[in-house]
């Protein structure tokens, strides 16, 4: 090879990733449904014994558009993710990560940098009211669409509006919306990760059978119902709706509930009227709650009396109950007639949770509304505020801990990022809010417009800013030690923006058939574009979170970005010398990226480049994966 590879600059093949997944789960089992790169569905059908007439119909949820989500899924992005140091809190040491753009995009451009990465994902999404903010329908939404939305690009007519049920497309725009998004969400899950997915009963139905659809029907973990409000309606000709949905969702079988902690309202139940020595009891159900033939058998007590079963038979096998009767947890009554079961609570290392959530245990609308009216001087800049008590529920039963990452693409005021803070686990959160323009047509609207705020990411920004401030303020005067080690670490801001490679704006004449620039040497690189916005965009798209540690070093005269202590080397210098060449190979690193346009057009130069990289890995007994872009 006498060529470094080229960079890779557009998001993750979403459509060839999931057919090498396919390949490597079925190539051994089934090599005879794979020929010249392709898979032949049909032909997996006939090894499995089964045959689909064409056409024929089954059952599954379809509306107008739902074909065309799939080339929106496919189509990878040519944007980028812009760092903004100066609407940031402590950037060079945070993991936390705000983004600011059209959710659809920053999916994709997460997936390879976070596929399979993250632990719990909390979203609140447009529940279609036909009042809240809904994406387009057009299938040509990128980030061509989302610039023009944003008053970057000019106006061509496209624009992004509510949902009217008088549109003729009312749920199937929704359903178009949601399933790019959430198909996207599950590539980033890790195996033992979770969704949960707030709605109301507008879309309940819909969005259950969507997530049956991308999560598996098997992988609902429980339909949760969330008492959002405690105070009756001024009216009396119609329900007063109390309650929404949550919907729970794994990415697989190894996802484990993480039990509740026990509260005093928990153990009210338990006592010792008759001095146990094993502690605090309650009575707990001996028999089985569905009919089971195998459970039905007649139990004898040591007076002799037989103990026939309930209806649906006992809790256990006639083993298992046998062992239970000699531990003292299953206990004859005195007459011998009837058996009770003791439950401990010495022996509860926790409590289930329910699917019905109150409001009393996990928050309001109105606690939520005075959380943020509390950052904001008693003013509210945002309506639909969700308490944070909720999503720390969630997390809680997610089983989040130090280290994972959670994620939130429908961010709205920020409060699962405040949740994430107020939790203190150690978790760090990526959360993603659309800049929606404000309207002073509502009160809240008013009243952010008033306090500055131009746009939601605008609010959601302050609200996560100012909540870190205040949280700090709160563990500077613990006198615990950890306390105050668990103090918010701020967050780094970065926004959609186009790529800061002007390739993917050029007019097509000028591109190869391959879709590359004719002439490499030409500068292709946006004139407004800063170091640090390119240095992000090929951290992004070599697969690197946007938290990763980088660091400045110098390197024979000239300025180098050392990325996890050196396993990358990223040299944005415009004029490259052998010097420089081998002092990178130097520091040994596992990849290097230089600019193209370093090399001056300088064939030679590059030439000995790859064959220092490639003499130094030999050396080394390594690979050293040198890239220009």
């Amino acid at each position: 090879m006498t060529e470094p590879k080229k960079m890779e600059l557009t998001s993750m093949d979403v459509a060839a990733e999931k057919r090498e997944e396919l390949k490597r789960a079925l190539g051994q089992a089934f090599p005879e449904v794979f020929a010249e790169g392709s898979i032949d569905f049909d032909q997996l059908k006939r090894v499995l014994g089964e045959w689909v007439e064409p056409g024929k119909e089954r059952f599954g949820l379809n509306w107008a558009g739902k074909a065309e989500c799939m080339k929106v899924i496919q189509q990878p992005s040519v944007a980028t993710l812009k760092p903004v140091r100066d609407q940031s809190l402590d950037f060079d040491t945070t993991e936390n990560v705000f983004i600011e753009g059209d959710n659809l995009e920053v999916l994709k451009l997460l997936q390879k940098s976070y596929f399979g990465k993250i632990k719990a994902i909390f979203i609140d999404p447009p529940y279609n009211t036909g009042n809240e903010f809904i994406y387009p329908d057009k299938y040509s939404e990128t980030i061509e669409t989302y610039l023009s939305y944003t008053g970057q690009n000019d106006d061509d007519g496209r624009r992004f509006s509510t949902n009217a049920e008088v549109s003729g497309r009312y749920h199937s725009r929704w359903l178009s919306m949601m399933y790019p998004r959430l198909y996207l969400a599950r590539n980033l899950l890790s195996e033992n990760g979770v969704i949960f997915i707030a709605i109301d009963d507008h879309e309940i139905d819909n969005l259950r059978k969507l997530c049956d659809e991308i999560y598996g029907e098997d992988n609902l973990v429980a339909h949760i119902i969330w008492q959002h409000s405690v105070q009756p309606k001024g009216y009396t000709d119609i329900f007063s709706i109390h309650h929404n949905h949550i919907l729970c969702y794994r990415k697989s079988e190894e996802f484990l509930i993480n039990p509740l902690e026990r509260t005093d309202k928990d153990n009210k139940a338990y006592g010792n009227p008759d001095n146990d020595p094993k502690g605090l009891w309650r009575t707990g159900d001996v028999r089985n709650a569905l009919f089971r033939p195998n459970l039905i058998y007649t139990i004898q007590s040591p007076s002799g009396h037989a103990i026939e079963p309930p209806e649906n038979g006992w809790r256990w096998s006639k083993s298992t109950m046998a062992e239970k009767i000699k531990s003292g947890e299953v206990r004859f009554s005195s007459d011998g007639t009837k058996i009770t079961r003791r439950i401990y609570l010495s022996e509860q290392d926790g409590r289930a949770p329910e699917t019905i959530w109150f409001g009393e245990d996990v928050g309001t609308t109105r606690e939520a509304s005075n959380e943020i009216k509390a950052l904001f001087d008693d003013k509210a800049p945002f309506d639909t505020v969700k308490p944070t008590r909720l999503m720390e529920r969630a997390f809680q039963i997610a089983g989040v801990q130090k280290g994972d990452i959670c994620l939130d693409f429908f961010a709205g005021s920020g409060s699962t990022a405040h949740a994430l803070m107020n939790l203190k686990r150690g978790a760090n959160f990526i959360v993603v809010q659309l800049p929606e323009k404000i309207s002073d047509a509502t009160p809240h609207g008013k009243t952010a417009l008033e306090l500055g705020f131009s746009s939601v990411a605008d609010v959601s920004r302050e609200r996560i800013k100012r909540a870190a401030l205040e949280l700090r303020d709160q563990h500077k005067t613990s006198l615990a030690l950890e306390s105050r080690a668990e103090a918010p670490s701020g967050f780094r801001t970065f926004r959609l923006d186009r790529s800061n490679f002007a390739i993917w704006n050029m007019p097509t004449e000028k591109l190869d058939a391959s879709g590359t620039q004719l002439d490499l040497h030409v500068d292709h690189i946006e004139t407004t574009a800063t170091s640090d916005d390119i240095l992000y965009e090929l951290l992004l798209k070599a697969g690197f979170a946007l938290s990763t540690k980088v660091t400045t070093i110098a390197l024979a005269g000239k300025k180098a970005f050392s990325v996890q202590d050196g396993a990358l080397l990223i040299c944005l210098e415009k004029e490259i010398t052998p010097e420089l060449i081998d002092a990178l190979a130097e520091a040994n690193p596992l990849q290097v990226i230089c600019l193209d346009e370093g090399f001056k057009g300088n064939d030679q130069l590059k030439t000995n480049a790859v064959q220092t990289f490639k003499a130094r890995a030999q050396a080394e007994e390594s690979e050293i994966v040198f890239r220009t872009v």
